[in-house]
């Protein structure tokens, strides 16, 4: 490891430097941006984009890239308050912006940490015997659900106090970032692209759909929106910046580790999955999408048809892409939980208190023996429900962002101050105006739907 003073030498020199040089220099030094990414490249994204190319093909390409770039607003406000202080994230917020949304901020990462969990492991174990089956074997879905957190638990595990172990840990996390992006590349080069200057359009269009087989495209959108930056991304990502070592003289690394470690990561590899989902069922054949009722596997199962993708990679590739995006969102759910437990009661993190709380979510490994039949479906409102526990956090980092107390001379001023609050406040308001559309529009029929 280098010296601290040596480190920040370099990024003096490297912030003398041409724009196009100093981000070529800061490359190899990124790590918290590509933890975000593998929290949020999880079944939340992966299912939201699937049905968003199936339903409707490249009509809502724009979604993610929007939902990204109104959560880097908030989480470049997020890093710059952490840096510029160098105080105890929770403890700051607790004594600047109120116990209210301290304690809302731990709770909500917590909460979605534990909800998604059981999405994730559902759908990591029935794509794992899925991929299994494919080779001949027949294993359980719950054998798999235990496979799935063994792993998690060993590389959350190497997430400890000393500097080697956070590095290893980053790098194992970056490496399934690009595993997953190169799997449904992969996918997308042997689908082709049917429609291209469709799918142009469906970036640049921003327009909502209507309906397909009972997929709302608004449905979707907040689904995305919501999928893109969780409670629990917002809750941890100060800490991995100070596990990582970072200060005042980091934030411009900051930025452009959110740029080029999340926001370009997640960009394609949402995309892709969307190009790859409309490719095969709206463009493709359309009789295949069934709406709703559409399985993890059955998806799988269609691309690896003979005619179509073939089973290494219709089912080992975009199989193993989606087992990759559901382990790396439960690892890094797993962390915020910790973090979040021990921030809440004052203990240090790190030690038997830490790792309980690293290993609260871990309860979700039900959902492989209960939720084996899990529809793709279910991701998406899953998505909605703890999208509702993300405004608390986004409003105290904007009280945050204007608080004097707190940042002194390091308070955002001028024009460009003026820009960034109201950035932040145009994705929070966003993501409560959707979020309340689907309250009132769309979750009493949900919840009727689940009683049946």
């Amino acid at each position: 490891m280098k010296d601290p003073q040596e480190e920040i030498a370099e990024l003096r020199e490297l912030d003398s430097r041409p724009f196009l040089s100093r981000s070529v220099g800061y490359l190899g030094r990124m790590g918290p941006g590509y933890m975000q990414s593998a929290m949020t490249l999880g079944g939340g994204t992966a299912f939201a984009s699937i049905f968003a190319g199936a339903a409707f093909g490249y009509q809502l390409l724009w979604v993610a890239p929007v939902a990204m770039l109104l959560g880097i607003i908030v989480l470049s406000a997020v890093a710059y308050q952490t840096l510029s202080s160098g105080e105890n994230p929770f403890k700051a917020m607790k004594r600047h912006a109120g116990s209210f949304y301290a304690y809302g901020w731990a709770l909500g990462g917590i909460g979605s940490s534990i909800i998604w969990q059981f999405a994730q492991y559902a759908l990591a174990s029935s794509m794992l015997v899925a991929v299994a089956k494919s080779s001949g074997y027949e294993v359980d879905s719950w054998v798999m659900g235990l496979v799935a957190l063994a792993w998690c638990v060993t590389v959350t595990m190497l997430y400890d106090s000393r500097p080697s172990l956070v590095r290893l840990y980053e790098n194992i996390i970056k490496g399934m970032v690009w595993f997953i992006i190169a799997c449904f590349g992969l996918v997308v080069i042997q689908t082709g692209i049917p429609a291209p200057a469709e799918l142009i359009e469906g970036l640049v269009s921003f327009r909502i759909p209507g309906e397909n087989q009972g997929v709302q495209g608004v449905t979707l959108v907040v689904s995305g929106l919501a999928a893109a930056v969780g409670a629990n991304m917002v809750f941890v990502y100060p800490y991995t910046l100070q596990k990582r070592g970072w200060g005042r003289e980091h934030r411009r690394l900051a930025r452009i580790d959110l740029v080029f470690g999340m926001f370009v990561p997640y960009a394609i590899a949402a995309s892709l999955m969307v190009i790859a989902s409309a490719s095969v069922f709206y463009y493709g054949d359309p009789e295949l999408f069934v709406g709703k009722k559409i399985a993890p596997w059955q998806a799988a199962e269609v691309l690896a048809a003979p005619d179509r993708l073939g089973p290494t990679v219709g089912m080992w590739v975009f199989g193993l892409g989606i087992v990759a995006m559901a382990l790396s969102s439960i690892t890094m759910q797993m962390l915020c939980s910790g973090f979040a437990l021990c921030e809440m009661f004052g203990w240090d993190a790190k030690g038997p208190r830490y790792k309980l709380g690293m290993l609260l979510p871990a309860i979700g490994v039900l959902g492989s023996v209960f939720w084996k039949d899990i529809a793709l479906w279910v991701a998406v409102p899953t998505n909605v429900i703890c999208g509702f526990l993300l405004p608390v956090s986004y409003i105290a980092f904007i009280k945050l962002n204007r608080n004097r107390e707190y940042l002194g001379k390091d308070t955002p001023r001028g024009r460009l101050a003026t820009v960034w609050t109201a950035g932040m406040v145009m994705s929070t308001l966003v993501l409560v105006g959707f979020l309340g559309w689907f309250a009132w529009n769309q979750a009493p029929s949900w919840f009727e739907s689940l009683s049946r």
